[in-house]
């Protein structure tokens, strides 16, 4: 699409480049193209996303939405001036709770602000969102990227999504056929994912800490800015696979709040999760995260995923085969409690 006729001196004045924001639109393009699925109706450029429904095979379709941000993550970004993965956080962010509704994503938008349209930049995030669209298997079908002078600095930037599944109304998850037990799986995360930086932020001092960049013995050689930069895994395909095949009791997405707040939306009244704490496999960036702010090991479990980024539960039968599932399509799965009556949601042990 070509805009030679379209530029304004006056808006330039004010901050706003609007030839720089088809400059960015052009190079993000290709990254865009990669996200195609069957549903695609149309380019890029107009004034709505537009996806065709195939309802094939659905008696009742039930579309699935969520949306969610980045957060202060990403600072970390910005302190490395590295924008290529933060994309996936915000697709993750978003598929990952669209999954526990035992839906199929199908497609994402994207909404970038930024003091200054940097193009190449901007680009390189949106490079970031369609690899989280590849790896969900969603439809990256619009966006919408904001100049806002005076509101943010020039080289800050904020990023948030949309996403959009679809689940037969007898397919959903229902947490009602949980029992006393059933047994609880969890999904390693690949870190902190995207939730608790405000307070990671405050830990390590961000903005004057000149150890963020170096190598640190704890973290095997990496730097803590680099490991906390890692992306939110997406569980999406994984879960699929297991869907296919396993009755799934109930899912959860392990974000802000940690255990404490999570694992309770899953689990109806009268039951509980009773979690073995010596079989989480606590990451290296958590010991650090607790050693350096002395932070106190339920407040851990009540910020931060400790290393699961998500549970599921299944009746006990299957708990080998969803294992030998999970563990096919590349997810390290292990078993970390039971469900069991209790009018606490939540007890780890």
């Amino acid at each position: 699409m070509e805009h030679k006729n379209s530029h304004s001196e006056s808006y330039a004045a004010a901050g706003v480049d609007i030839v720089a924001g088809y400059r960015a639109v052009e190079l993000m393009k290709k990254h865009i193209a990669r996200t195609k699925n069957e549903g695609c109706l149309d380019d890029v450029g107009g004034f709505g996303g537009c996806f065709g429904l195939n309802l094939a095979g659905y008696e009742e379709p039930v579309l699935v939405s969520g949306t969610d941000g980045v957060g202060t993550k990403l600072k970390f970004a910005m302190i490395l001036d590295k924008h290529d993965t933060i994309g996936i956080d915000a697709v993750a962010m978003c598929v990952n709770d669209v999954i526990c509704c035992g839906a199929k994503p199908l497609f994402f938008l994207d909404y970038i602000a930024c003091g200054k349209n940097v193009p190449e930049r901007i680009a390189e995030i949106v490079s970031g969102v369609a690899e989280g669209c590849v790896q969900s298997g969603s439809a990256l079908i619009g966006g919408e990227t904001a100049e806002h002078p005076g509101m943010m600095a020039e080289d800050d930037y904020d990023i948030a999504g949309f996403s959009v599944g679809i689940v037969d109304k007898k397919k959903m998850i229902d947490n009602k056929k949980m029992a006393s037990g059933d047994v609880v799986i969890a999904l390693a995360s690949t870190g902190v994912h995207s939730n608790g930086f405000s307070l990671v932020r405050k830990v390590f001092d961000v903005e004057h800490n000149p150890d963020l960049t170096k190598p640190c013995e704890e973290l095997g050689g990496a730097s803590i800015a680099e490991t906390l930069l890692t992306p939110t895994r997406i569980y999406v395909k994984s879960m699929l696979a297991l869907f296919e095949e396993v009755t799934v009791k109930g899912v959860s997405h392990i974000t802000g709040g940690g255990f404490y707040e999570n694992i309770p939306r899953s689990i109806p009244d009268g039951l509980g999760a009773k979690i073995d704490q010596s079989a989480i496999r606590v990451l290296p960036i958590f010991d650090l995260i607790a050693k350096t702010g002395n932070i106190p090991q339920r407040d851990m479990f009540n910020t931060f995923n400790m290393g699961v980024g998500m549970s599921v539960v299944v009746a006990k039968e299957d708990v080998e085969k969803s294992l030998e599932i999970l563990r096919a399509h590349g997810e390290d799965a292990y078993v970390i409690g039971e469900i069991i009556e209790s009018e606490d949601k939540v007890i780890l042990q």
